[in-house]
């Protein structure tokens, strides 16, 4: 915060409160680090030659680039940030943001360029695009990030969305499995979100359970009611096929869907974005539907303003006449359709049969992206964008063997843990988040 005031002699002078300072301090000492590491990506390179792939469509050309004049234009960019962030030039709000994503992508891509640079032998790798892949690997954080949002803006914490996860994912793959079609296991994925978010309701609501003891209790209902049922399935192959082993969803274009995959692979022929938005399954379509209208109607409806106002101030808005504890129910419950859907991705949108602890810690991103997206659909959609970019460049560049494997595997993780840190700083959640409500 900046404060203006007026000295006797007529100047003005400004006041920098130390939130400011902290946060100018944060962006030199974040800027300083990539400018370096771009450096010395720069000296480090000796064969700068490197291919890459835009639409990574069958009997693509790869072209062509230098790896110095790429990594050279992101270290003047993020230098240029640098000194405008030691100026204080960048204030509070959308330029420091712009700054921040522009910084981030120079060094994105000088540090993809740096590890395909220097090839030797016959097979040299090509650079691919990797936003198909980060549309992909972001369906199940987004699913989870809407729901997420959903009941923490109506004041209930949900930390049980990995255990969402897992009870969506474990009766999606069963319930595709026994009706042999990939899209009815989304019903199953939904009903099982439901049933744990109403779990957690009634918890939350009628029970006053702490919320984040009891997030924890779920996941581990789920871990363990999971392991338990899949044990249970018979390792006969007649049996298996018709509880654990369903169809996947394929590409759209190619789903035979009428219309919808008509104008779907119409789509997918846009440079660049085609096969990165619209080369997707159901479920990411799905997805960008959901974005849409959880924003919607959280913003632009009356039942979405009261759903903020119960996660604000539930005594105010109990006093107004509206049902608080009502209000919450149905936020929680449209909250596990999308987790429901979320868990689906890993059984019939991706891996197809079940297998233990198959979320893999997913939730728990989801509910960093809500604090990431400070508690917003659209911008939680975009940290969980981000997640999966991170996870889509780890599978890439584990082949160059250039950056340890087991870094690449912890990369996302710690560009989460990075951002949410350096980047988001202090983030206010609803006022009422996880206070019970009891009407006096």
């Amino acid at each position: 915060m900046t404060v203006t005031l007026e000295t006797q002699t007529g100047e003005v002078a400004k006041v920098r409160g130390p939130a400011d300072v902290r946060r100018q301090v944060k962006m030199v000492v974040l800027f300083a680090l990539v400018t370096l590491a771009l450096a010395i990506f720069y000296l480090d390179i000796q064969d700068p030659t490197v291919r890459y792939l835009l639409d990574n469509t069958p009997g693509e050309e790869p072209q062509e680039a230098n790896a110095k004049v790429v990594v050279a234009v992101a270290f003047a960019l993020s230098l240029v940030a640098l000194v405008l962030a030691a100026l204080n030039k960048l204030p509070p709000g959308a330029l420091t943001v712009a700054a921040a994503v522009l910084v981030g992508l120079a060094f994105l891509v000088g540090f993809i360029v740096w590890n395909y640079a220097d090839q030797s032998g016959p097979g040299l790798l090509t650079i691919t695009n990797p936003l198909p892949g980060t549309v992909k690997y972001a369906v199940p954080l987004v699913f989870g990030a809407l729901a997420g949002t959903l009941c923490e803006r109506a004041g209930v914490i949900n930390i049980a969305i990995e255990g969402q996860f897992l009870m969506a994912a474990f009766f999606a793959a069963v319930v595709a499995s026994f009706a042999g079609r990939a899209e009815y296991g989304l019903v199953g994925g939904i009903a099982a979100g439901v049933a744990m978010a109403a779990l957690l309701a009634v918890f939350a609501m009628r029970y006053r359970v702490n919320q984040v003891v009891l997030g924890v209790v779920l996941i581990a209902l789920a871990t363990g009611l999971t392991d338990f049922l899949l044990s249970q399935i018979p390792s006969d192959p007649d049996v298996r096929d018709k509880l654990n082993n369903p169809q996947t969803l394929g590409p759209l274009p190619d789903a035979g869907i009428p219309f919808l995959s008509s104008v779907a692979d119409s789509l997918t022929g846009i440079p660049v974005l085609g096969p990165t938005v619209f080369n997707q399954t159901l479920l990411a379509y799905l997805m960008y539907v959901s974005v849409i209208v959880v924003a919607f109607v959280l913003f632009q409806t009356r039942w979405g303003l009261r759903v903020r106002s119960v996660g604000e101030h539930p005594k105010a808005a109990d006093t107004v006449g509206l049902k608080v504890n009502r209000l919450r129910w149905q936020a929680v419950l449209l909250g596990g359709v999308f987790a429901g859907l979320g868990g689906a991705y890993f059984t019939v949108g991706s891996n197809g049969a079940f297998a233990s602890d198959m979320s893999a810690g997913n939730g728990f991103i989801a509910l960093a992206a809500v604090i990431m997206g400070r508690w917003h659909p659209v911008y939680a959609t975009f940290a969980a964008l981000f997640f999966g970019l991170m996870t889509t460049l780890s599978f890439q560049l584990k082949f160059i063997e250039k950056v340890p494997t087991d870094l690449l595997v912890a990369l996302p993780y710690l560009a989460t843990i990075i951002a949410v840190a350096g980047l988001v700083g202090r983030v206010r959640p609803p006022a009422a988040d996880g206070e019970p409500y009891v009407k006096s």
